[in-house]
């Protein structure tokens, strides 16, 4: 090697990065001490910016394309270094190289149940994971407050800081939700994009943007979920009695029970029939008993006539009166044929005094 290729090799003319990775966000152009060679020609691909950092602050910010590194095209380094226009030396700076394409398939979930109000169940613990997308939307901001110095940064690095902030939002967004948890889980699509419009503005302090949040899953605590599959069951079974039989024949399938086992089930079998014939059995009360109450109408002989009907009352005024004595025939219904008064009326003839002379 000649001195002069010696010297050229200290000096980059080319700058550009290409990346194999699916999770790197940020990388620095590693030029290891060496000087940029002013008009280096500088290659920024699509999904891609790159970023000028002069002496720890951030210059020019360079979208997708190809540029030769003069004055006209790095206009705010050009005026931190002080460059005239006849300048033509190499100059030292460092290239951030940020990844703008979506980086997907990052996961999100509880740690610990959340506490919420819900319309049929009063409170319930939930359980929730899913996945989410970002994307970085403001270079600057990004570097500043995430990526600092660190010259390769990966979602590795900030993936557990982004969950923690999802999580400490889901809870708020869950709890303004009013959405039955039985009815989550057919709005699972619905309910990220309300998730993703309610904290994608927290994500605006890091310089991200979260493009879209997805809700995988939404779990009740176990005893829960063992109480609604026991109703499920019973709503499906619909009959007693058969669902009684289902559930024995499976216990008797079961070669593995035990002998203590065989007798709990027979005991349960028992009682459920019990229970079944109960429930089958026709409900004596269904038809009420006759009314007690009842109006007993008599009727009086007359000339030789039957006269009514009258109602007890109205009969107890005509004894009163002198019209029914006590040899005055009676019929009402259940006898056999006309009786006399004493007889009939037997108990208020003890209570009527003697007529009046």
């Amino acid at each position: 090697m000649g001195l002069f290729d010696w010297v050229f090799g200290q000096f980059i003319d080319v700058i550009e990065w290409t990346d194999n990775s699916q999770d790197t966000m940020v990388y620095r152009f590693n030029r290891q001490g060496n000087e940029i060679k002013y008009g280096a020609k500088l290659t920024v691909r699509e999904s891609q910016i790159a970023v000028f950092v002069n002496e720890g602050e951030i210059a020019d910010i360079l979208g997708p394309g190809i540029y030769e590194l003069e004055t006209n095209n790095i206009p705010i380094l050009t005026s931190l270094q002080h460059w005239d226009h006849g300048f033509n030396s190499p100059f030292k700076a460092e290239v951030y190289f940020l990844n703008t394409k979506r980086f997907t398939d990052l996961k999100w979930g509880t740690k610990n149940p959340i506490m919420v109000r819900d319309p049929e169940f009063s409170m319930v613990r939930l359980r929730a994971f899913g996945t989410y997308e970002i994307r970085i939307a403001d270079p600057k901001k990004f570097l500043n407050e995430i990526v600092g110095t660190d010259g390769h940064f990966t979602t590795d690095e900030i993936e557990a800081q982004l969950t923690n902030l999802i999580t400490s939002k889901f809870a708020t967004v869950m709890g303004a939700d009013e959405t039955p948890v039985l009815d989550l889980a057919a709005n699972y699509e619905k309910l990220g994009a309300y998730i993703t419009e309610h904290i994608a503005p927290s994500f605006d302090e890091y310089g991200l943007e979260l493009t879209k949040m997805l809700v995988e899953n939404i779990s009740l605590p176990e005893e829960v979920e063992k109480a609604i599959d026991a109703r499920s069951s019973r709503e499906i079974t619909g009959d007693l009695d058969a669902h009684i039989k289902y559930q024995s024949g499976q216990a008797l399938g079961n070669s593995e029970g035990s002998a203590s086992d065989m007798v709990g089930m027979g005991a349960g079998m028992a009682m459920g029939q019990q229970m079944a014939n109960s429930m089958q059995q026709p409900n004596s009360t269904s038809t009420p008993p006759p009314l007690p109450n009842q109006i007993a109408q008599y009727f009086v002989a007359v000339d030789g006539e039957s006269d009514g009907p009258y109602s007890l009352e109205a009969v107890e005024k005509k004894l009163l009166s002198g019209d029914i004595t006590k040899e005055t025939l009676l019929w009402t219904q259940g006898m056999d044929g006309w009786e006399k008064a004493s007889s009939v009326l037997s108990a208020t003839f003890r209570q009527t005094p003697p007529p009046l002379h």
